[in-house]
């Protein structure tokens, strides 16, 4: 290795310190690879494409703003050895960078990366004015209806609403943010079939899409783990008896854009296919993005006598098991308040 690196030093010295003599800089060629290259600005980035040569590289890191000769950088790209194995990616370079730590850097892909959070309980729309608004992300689907989105992710077909996972996504400048859509979609696709798998045995759900459904509800009803388990126990409950879920996040996200923020009595009583106060059973879709927890909390509910609850104001949720201690429930916690 080091009788390698010897004759690579020779050989790059015959071909660079002309260079440097014609730029009127005697120095050895060594000692130009360990020293820092100037720079126009701090910090130098560059884009590096697939199937970018080694000598397109060096032309454009030196058009980026890294100072130096590009004929030079690229002789020392093509005598090291490792030309062919610099990666396509975003890069920065700052002050004190030299041309070893450059060429180390392309070779192990140490590249810039960005990231973007999807929250638990957000609805798809917000989850694309998130992705539009991420740094360096190529917008290629922003164009597109759900259909056509679910069709680029590789689901034709199926509702894009509650299909990507509720996670922070870590990914390289410029790559599309299609690129991130599938990552989410196929994390949702394995967190939901691994719960799915962990079921209870007296589930009364069918599909794994139906355990999308109900934890996309649990996920609205409440943001405390603690309740998850028995609010999806209440929904449960009532599933078994055909009750109707009665739930108003469902009747919000039917409402869309005309939702005002004040949930009426007439929108409880005009029907529609996510009303679950005058239908029955589950909604035709999911209506958010349902975490981990709210996952596992549909598929294996706690075990409760409750077929209430309400929100306490807190947070927390008050538990009833019939309707008359409901309706005092709701006046000590909701109408007083």
């Amino acid at each position: 290795m080091a009788f390698r690196a010897s004759w690579i030093r020779i050989g790059l010295a015959l071909l660079l310190v002309p260079l440097l003599a014609t730029g009127g800089v005697a120095a050895a060629a060594w000692w130009w690879i360990d020293r820092p290259l100037p720079l126009a600005t701090p910090s130098v980035e560059l884009s590096i494409e697939p199937g970018d040569n080694p000598r397109t590289v060096a032309q454009a890191w030196v058009g980026a703003g890294v100072m130096t000769s590009p004929r030079l950088l690229y002789e020392w790209f093509r005598w090291s050895g490792q030309a062919r194995r610099i990666r396509a990616g975003s890069y920065e370079v700052t002050e004190g960078t030299t041309p070893r730590t450059l060429l180390d850097k392309l070779v192990q892909g140490d590249e810039l990366r960005e990231r973007v959070r999807f929250i638990e309980g957000w609805t798809l729309r917000q989850l694309r004015a998130e992705l539009a608004r991420a740094p360096h992300l190529k917008p290629t689907t922003a164009a597109l209806d759900e259909a056509a989105l679910m069709a680029a992710v590789g689901a034709p077909g199926i509702p894009a609403e509650g299909r990507f996972f509720p996670d922070t996504y870590v990914y390289s400048r410029g790559v599309s943010d299609l690129t991130v859509l599938r990552r989410a979609h196929r994390m949702m696709q394995q967190q939901l079939q691994q719960a799915w798998e962990q079921r209870a045995a007296d589930v009364p759900l069918k599909t794994p899409d139906e355990a999308l459904i109900l934890a996309s509800i649990v996920e609205k009803e409440t943001g405390l783990d603690a309740d998850r388990g028995q609010i999806a126990g209440v929904f449960v409950n009532r599933l078994r008896i055909g009750m109707p879920l009665q739930t108003d996040p469902t009747v919000i996200y039917g409402l869309g854009a005309s939702f005002d923020g004040n949930l009426r009595r007439r929108d409880l009583e005009t029907d529609g296919p996510f009303n679950t106060y005058t239908r029955g059973g589950l909604p035709p879709t999911p209506i958010a993005l349902p975490g981990l927890a709210s996952l596992r909390a549909a598929v294996r509910p706690e075990r409760t006598k409750a077929l209430y609850f309400v929100a306490k104001g807190d947070g927390r949720s008050a538990f009833s098991e019939n309707l008359a201690d409901h309706n005092r429930a709701v006046t000590r916690y909701q109408l007083r308040r």
